[in-house]
């Protein structure tokens, strides 16, 4: 019997339960160290990225989904009579979601809906958990491909960095490099707007001081959220920041589901260790 399969790649950053529980079929991109390729999330984890790049002093690259491997996940779908759903990170950084569309045009599959996020990171795991419920309640899938597109800038995603050099390395955010050079040790907050990254507010001082007056200065965007979710992305903070990012949120009273994800490798290659964001939908 044929149904809707929703499908995302390694940068959605979502724990192995939900994508079980949901039945998500994820396509991991490629982290390049050296002359090696790793798939996201099945051969590298990112501790071991983080001491490559100090080793190296330098970042490692990331390459999108690779088609065959796509092609091998997404064809046994298409045979099967499913409608597939797939929704990527931003076409501004990646140039996944145009792999998925040659996927489409080699086997034909008109049944196949490809859905840029705009996003990264929990940014899109909002997204394909919003399409993986709304294909369990019934909706067809041009339905669902119409409300994830049209939510789309209603996602909030923001993060603060410990080290700028990965973002400046990265080069995926321009705007922190102007601030590398600097010797007042700014962490600023990065935003995606547009499906880009770039830096809003600066802070100073140590990384648990930051995250948390982070965290409170979105106290009144996070007030008028969507209630239903809300993501605590980190690439590997200590246990009691994360604690109090989570108590904040609960002492807001606003959300029903909050849901602690550690960073995937693509990300964390371009954020570095100590980076913590907080993701959700407005209304």
């Amino acid at each position: 019997m044929s149904k809707i399969r929703i499908v995302a790649d390694s940068t959605c950053d979502l724990t192995p339960d939900l994508i079980e529980k949901h039945g998500i079929s994820i396509l991991p991109l490629n982290i390049v160290l050296d002359m090696t390729s790793y798939c996201d999330g099945e051969e590298i984890v990112p501790d071991e990225i983080y001491a490559w790049a100090e080793k190296n002093r330098r970042t490692p690259k990331t390459a999108a989904v690779a088609f065959d491997r796509a092609l091998d996940l997404i064809r046994p779908m298409m045979e099967n009579g499913d409608e597939v759903i797939f929704i990527g990170i931003s076409g501004e950084m990646s140039t996944t979601c145009n792999v998925l569309r040659l996927v489409k045009e080699e086997l034909g599959y008109e049944r196949m809906f490809i859905i840029d996020s705009g996003n990264l990171s929990t940014g899109i795991g909002l997204q394909v958990l919003r399409a993986a419920e709304l294909a369990e309640a019934g909706r067809s899938a041009e339905e669902i491909t119409a409300e994830i597109e049209g939510a789309r800038d209603k996602v909030r995603a923001s993060f603060v960095v410990e080290r700028l050099d990965y973002l400046a390395m990265g080069g995926r955010c321009s705007t922190v490099t102007a601030l590398l050079g600097g010797k007042l040790n700014l962490k600023p907050r990065v935003e995606v707007k547009g499906g880009k990254m770039a830096a809003g507010k600066k802070y100073r001082g140590t990384q648990d001081k930051v995250i948390l007056k982070y965290v409170q200065d979105m106290r009144e965007s996070l007030l008028e959220a969507d209630p239903g979710r809300v993501f605590i992305t980190h690439s590997g903070c200590p246990e009691p920041v994360i604690a109090e990012v989570k108590q904040y949120l609960e002492a807001l009273d606003v959300f029903q589901d909050i849901r602690i994800t550690r960073a995937g490798g693509v990300i964390s290659s371009h954020c570095g260790p100590g980076t913590l964001g907080v993701l959700y939908y407005t209304r």
